[in-house]
């Protein structure tokens, strides 16, 4: 599908009415290359767009958008120990998530209702409740859309660190993720150590695949607004990570700080607290505000502007800034003029 001159609010979960010049929508791997090789002439720059729940939208957009729409599961490989499952980069995350519980596959239960697809998953690295998606991925599928070829990164290869991945530095904007494969297990090792889920999956019954799922969905529903009913990206920041000596320092002159200490023996610090302790949670400009469950996501009330959501986040980052010396990253992706 080609369409000119599209809004894109349905597919941004801040739900943004700016416009896109040229929209593509490819349903398969076949009709991508196709549509790449074939030189139509399509307008610079290029953007690949796919659940928008990362992105925040400050302009309309003079380019080409392609948006795929490629779904499916399929199991690609069973061993005794674990399987590999693959999906298509349309499909909706959850989804898979949902699907790999009921089949008792184990390994991304902890990262259930992220909103998205599959297609972000490895661009983004996501991860929540202390999992990332990275421990997961066998390998990514993807396009180049400067010829058309077809190309399978390794999970080394995709350079995956805390939400980041080549996807994000290197091959910005210049692959489309097509289909993510992942390795699970069928007598997957639980994390539920992280925040609350621990208690919430006691309290839900014996701890499974299954009951991690239940409650991660459970908290986040609590605490998460959903971007359905108001705009939202999710997380728009970064937990930042501090040295030893900083989170130190912190500790001793916030002793209620959350920190989570890293494989390279740094600290993360909780970013919704941090905005938290600066006066943010729940606070508004016009129709722009700060969640009040969840200081670390901002909304869109109904009528604020892309440009209003980001002069709110920047406001917040200086006052994080002052208060505490430590700069906080977007997680969220500015597209558009600014």
């Amino acid at each position: 599908m080609i369409a000119r001159d599209i809004s894109l609010k349905s597919y941004n979960t801040f739900g943004l009415d700016y416009r896109a010049d040229i929209f593509i929508s490819v349903s398969s791997e076949e009709e991508a290359v196709e549509l790449i090789r074939s030189g139509r002439g399509l307008p610079a720059p290029g953007l690949v767009l796919g659940g928008g729940s990362n992105l925040l939208f400050v302009s309309d957009f003079h380019g080409t958008i392609i948006h795929p729409s490629i779904k499916g599961i399929k199991i690609e490989e069973q061993k005794s120990g674990h399987v590999v499952v693959s999906a298509g980069a349309g499909l909706k995350w959850d989804s898979l998530v949902e699907w790999t519980v009921n089949q008792k596959y184990g390994g991304i239960e902890n990262l259930s209702l992220i909103p998205g697809t599959v297609g972000a998953s490895p661009v983004q690295n996501i991860g929540a409740y202390g999992v990332e998606v990275k421990d997961t991925i066998e390998k990514v599928r993807a396009i180049s859309l400067a010829d058309g070829s077809v190309r399978e990164f390794s999970n080394s290869e995709c350079r995956f660190v805390y939400r980041d991945s080549i996807f994000k530095n290197e091959l910005k904007g210049k692959y489309l993720v097509t289909r993510v494969y992942y390795r699970l297990f069928r007598k997957p090792v639980l994390n539920t150590s992280y925040g609350s889920l621990q208690e919430e999956v006691e309290k839900i019954g014996v701890p499974s695949i299954k009951t991690v799922r239940e409650a991660v969905l459970n908290i986040r529903k609590s605490k998460l607004p959903d971007p359905d009913v108001i705009g939202n990206a999710g997380s728009f920041f970064r937990n930042p990570v501090v040295s030893i000596p900083v989170a130190k320092s912190l500790k001793k002159d916030y002793p209620d700080i959350p920190l989570f200490a890293d494989t390279f023996g740094e600290y993360k610090v909780s970013a919704g607290w941090l905005i938290e302790k600066c006066g943010w949670k729940g606070k508004r400009i016009g129709d722009a505000g700060v969640h009040d469950k969840q200081a670390l996501v901002l909304v869109n009330y109904g009528n604020a502007s892309g440009k209003e959501i980001l002069s709110l986040s920047e406001k917040i980052s200086g006052s994080v800034m002052e208060k505490f010396g430590i700069n906080l990253e977007r997680e969220v992706e500015v597209i558009g003029s600014i």
